[in-house]
């Protein structure tokens, strides 16, 4: 019988409460998302699951319209409730705000609420941008932010870029008290030998820390490709570096639906571990997602 899979990295939307979802298109990091210009809700999301062998979930947040953060908290609970899934939430809040502790005193009224995600991936190249800068997380005030998660026992999800892991790292070890779960893989841009280098070199110094966690979810984000040979070397050198027991399977599920379907997905990322052992690929698939969200 196959492993049972937790899917630790998916959305779900209304457009109407997604502005850059539902106003004019814009270029952005996943090329045309035309797509994805429609309502993803639970019903079509838990079909596929059921399908595939998936049984429990972690809700991502989605970047709704500014102020609304506590409102899709709220909505994404009220899906939980009525259809038994997602088994988690990841909400967003901006850790710097002074009303910081009043949104997550909020948001944490809500069961399912296990982590959040405020992304700070800046890079050279303008498209791939999402920070207003590449230093966030040197913020005192964004710090005292984070150790505000640690008080409460909620994890952070580290979207970063290569040239940004020397400093998560510093700040992995200056805040052991929280969980960095690290998204994409460390989102390899540059497949040249210099961005591989730089990419291998960022993960292992995050690997240093015992409070980093790696989600292998969004593989195709820069290649636009779902395919073993493309998502196999990643898979396998995160493996290597971060171990099984820290590693967590997403399908970031509607994104990757522009180049490739969830069935396709699950079926790719199960060859890619075909070598591991039973145990680790329980770890990966289903074990270190259960542990990390207390699912």
């Amino acid at each position: 019988m196959d492993q049972p899979i937790i899917d630790a990295h998916h959305h779900l939307w209304r457009l109407d409460a997604v502005p850059w979802l539902s106003g004019p298109p814009v270029p952005r990091i996943f090329g045309d998302y035309g797509p994805l210009r429609r309502d993803h809700g639970p019903e079509e999301f838990i079909a596929l699951c059921r399908a595939e062998g998936v049984t429990r979930s972690v809700y991502i947040q989605i970047n709704v319209a500014p102020d609304a953060e506590v409102a899709e908290v709220a909505w994404a609970q009220s899906v939980a409730d009525r259809h038994g899934f997602p088994h988690g939430i990841v909400g967003f809040a901006d850790l710097a705000a002074p009303g910081l502790a009043a949104v997550l005193d909020v948001e944490g009224v809500h069961s399912g609420l296990r982590g959040i995600r405020q992304q700070l991936h800046w890079h050279a190249t303008p498209l791939y941008r999402f920070a207003a800068r590449p230093d966030v997380m040197r913020d005192p005030a964004w710090r005292r932010g984070l150790a505000e998660l640690g008080r409460r026992g909620l994890a952070f999800e580290l979207q970063v870029f290569a040239g940004q892991m020397a400093d998560a790292a510093e700040l992995a070890r200056a805040h052991p008290e929280v969980t960095f779960i690290l998204q994409h893989a460390g989102m390899l841009e540059d497949r040249s030998a210099a961005g591989w280098t730089a990419w291998r070199q960022g993960m292992r110094g995050l690997a240093t820390c015992p409070n980093v966690v790696s989600k292998l979810s969004g593989l195709g984000t820069f290649t636009h490709i779902c395919s073993v040979e493309a998502w196999r070397p990643v898979v396998l050198e995160t493996l290597a570096i971060f171990g099984p027991s820290r590693c967590l399977f997403g399908s970031n599920w509607p994104i990757e639906t522009l180049w490739t379907s969830y069935p396709e997905i699950i079926r790719v990322v199960r060859e890619c571990l075909i070598g591991l052992t039973p145990a680790e690929r329980a770890a990966v698939l289903h074990d270190t997602a259960l542990r990390v969200y207390r699912l």
